[in-house]
């Protein structure tokens, strides 16, 4: 079993992992137009956690998963953070959230424009579903598989997904809101790619429909938590700790759990939710600790 103070250094063996298959996956900057290489470069590489690709990789480990599996897969868990990442980059854009500053680093439009930003979010969606369908990189997982993943995936980073949260979200800025808003907002905007992702990983393990049900159901837990402690952080975060602006949310008018519950009501959420993530994995073994440990990590998290 994985100890507790071991979370950390699985977290860095996992990111230099996927640092290492992003670096083989996404072109080189040589290639022309450079720029737009460049631009998908400089977000991907900019810091991130690489929590969605872990994750998929971890729902693999607790399904059993063969390691010639998880190394079949990192094309699409590659594919989960170069969607993520566009995400970011077109929601620190003027027209939506307005940040200069994304994990302690100027935005990409910052650096390269508002134009080449838009067209560098473009091509990391883009280049996502080119990577997810190369079969020579995937050789190792059957095409039904694949198929399985690659709709799971655009059905939640698409309109019933991330961008149908999006648009509820710029379009409910300074509007009075309800419970049941702020929880769509919530459960698609971040919530529908966090459990993609885990469901990605079980999927292409081959899980049965029980499986699969409780890796969604600790998903859906998770990705509703990740959000709260955001809006948490948005609240009482350090800048140079985030990496981001805070208060930037009560000054765009966003709904929020804290501006609808208060801090004390959204902590409270948070720990229920975390407890629903652990309930959801009784079923499992050993082989799901990291799974387990990163409840308490997204539960904890500062940045």
């Amino acid at each position: 079993m994985l100890r507790d103070a071991s979370l950390d250094a699985y977290l860095i063996a996992q990111k230099r992992k996927i640092d290492e298959a992003l670096e083989r996956f996404i072109p080189e900057e040589g290639n022309y137009p450079p720029v737009i290489f460049q631009a998908m470069r400089y977000s991907l590489f900019a810091g991130g956690k690489r929590l969605r690709p872990t994750l998929c990789l971890a729902a693999m480990e607790a399904l059993g998963a063969a390691g010639e599996l998880q190394l079949s897969s990192l094309p699409i868990a590659c594919a989960l953070e170069m969607i993520h990442t566009y995400s970011l980059i077109h929601d620190d854009l003027p027209a939506m959230d307005n940040d200069d500053c994304r994990r302690g680093k100027p935005t990409s439009h910052r650096v390269f424009g508002e134009d080449i930003a838009i067209l560098t979010g473009d091509a990391l969606l883009t280049e996502a579903f080119h990577l997810m369908s190369r079969r020579e990189l995937t050789e190792g997982i059957p095409p039904e598989r694949i198929l399985a993943v690659i709709h799971e995936i655009a059905a939640a980073a698409g309109c019933f997904g991330m961008i149908g949260g999006q648009a509820v979200d710029v379009r409910s800025e300074g509007t009075s809101v309800d419970v049941d808003t702020l929880y769509f907002i919530h459960t698609r905007k971040t919530g529908a790619m966090i459990v993609a992702s885990i469901k990605t990983g079980a999927l292409l393990s081959g899980a049965g429909e029980e499986k699969l049900d409780s890796l969604s159901l600790y998903g859906s837990s998770i990705g509703l938590m990740f959000q709260i402690v955001d809006d948490i952080l948005n609240v009482e975060g350090d800048r140079i700790t985030t990496g981001k602006s805070t208060g930037s949310d009560a000054s765009r008018g966003k709904v929020t759990f804290p501006s609808l519950f208060g801090l004390e009501m959204s902590r409270k959420r948070v720990l229920e939710l975390g407890q629903q993530a652990l309930a959801a994995l009784s079923g499992f073994d050993d082989r799901a600790a990291p799974l387990r440990m990163l409840v308490g990590h997204i539960m904890e998290r500062r940045s």
